[in-house]
């Protein structure tokens, strides 16, 4: 009988050329994929919901597949992630991948066109001093922000606007560049790092990396957080900030279903 599995997973993007499986580099779908098929003696080929870029770092992507093979549901992950490690002899070792739940779904399920929302997390370490421990995991800003005007700023891109001005220019045409945006919070943790937190029913390419630039520049004085607006009707890519880099990205979370709709 065919099962359909959805996988939670987590990954440090910063040694993987991106989620995408691309020949002869190293990929987050295709180191899974080679793990999953031997797991399940078959070849198996995931739908992934997001194909995060070089360098972006998740906390719950999600990706789904179909097949019918022995090994009991409830031990994929554990089997996964053995391989994944090195092997089971291979002690104290680590992957920058790991499969952090499994869940058998419905025949009619897919990891990518049921999504309702999606939640991703920038990360900022804003200080003169620069950290070269850090330099995977967030984006370096020696100049000071100010948060009050990046906060400011996130409260006109709330809503449900057309966000051209937010998509990478030379990006694949889209039937329609209209998302809707639920929720843009910016607030300082306790370690000092700024942090962006996006929610929203879709996201165009590289959009939540100009924003994320677009706020710092906000927060630096070179854009006036109440030109937001006026940029976003422009429709323009160059009215907008700069693209940040990928190392402070993650993604945080994919929504489903009544589960969204109560965190939205």
């Amino acid at each position: 009988m065919e099962r359909n599995i959805l996988l939670t997973i987590e990954y440090d993007g910063t040694n993987f050329c991106g989620w995408q499986r691309q020949p002869g580099v190293r990929t987050v779908q295709g180191e899974l994929e080679q793990a999953l098929s031997k797991v399940c003696g078959k070849e198996i080929k995931l739908n992934g919901t997001s194909r995060t870029d070089a360098g972006v770092h998740a906390l719950g992507q999600r990706a789904s597949f179909k097949g019918e093979f022995g090994i009991p549901t409830d031990r994929i992950m554990l089997a996964a992630n053995n391989l994944l490690c090195g092997g089971m002899n291979v002690r104290g070792k680590c992957s920058d991948v790991c499969i952090r739940e499994v869940k058998e779904m419905a025949p009619d399920f897919h990891a990518r066109f049921d999504a309702r929302g999606k939640k991703y997390r920038y990360i900022i370490r804003n200080s003169r001093e620069m950290d070269v421990f850090a330099r995977n995991y967030c984006y370096q800003v020696k100049t000071p922000l100010d948060l009050a005007a990046m906060r400011q700023a996130a409260s006109l891109i709330v809503g449900t606007h057309d966000f051209a001005c937010f998509q990478a220019a030379g990006s694949n045409p889209r039937e329609t560049t209209v998302r809707t945006v639920f929720g843009l919070d910016v607030f300082r943790r306790e370690d000092g790092h700024i942090v962006i937190e996006i929610t929203g029913d879709g996201f165009l390419y590289n959009m939540v990396r100009i924003i994320a630039g677009t706020l710092v520049e906000v927060g630096q004085g070179k854009i006036n957080p109440q030109e937001i607006s006026a940029v976003i009707m422009s429709k323009e890519r160059q009215r907008a900030g700069h693209t940040a880099p990928p190392e402070g990205l993650y993604l945080v979370e994919i929504y489903y279903g009544e589960f969204y709709e109560r965190e939205a």
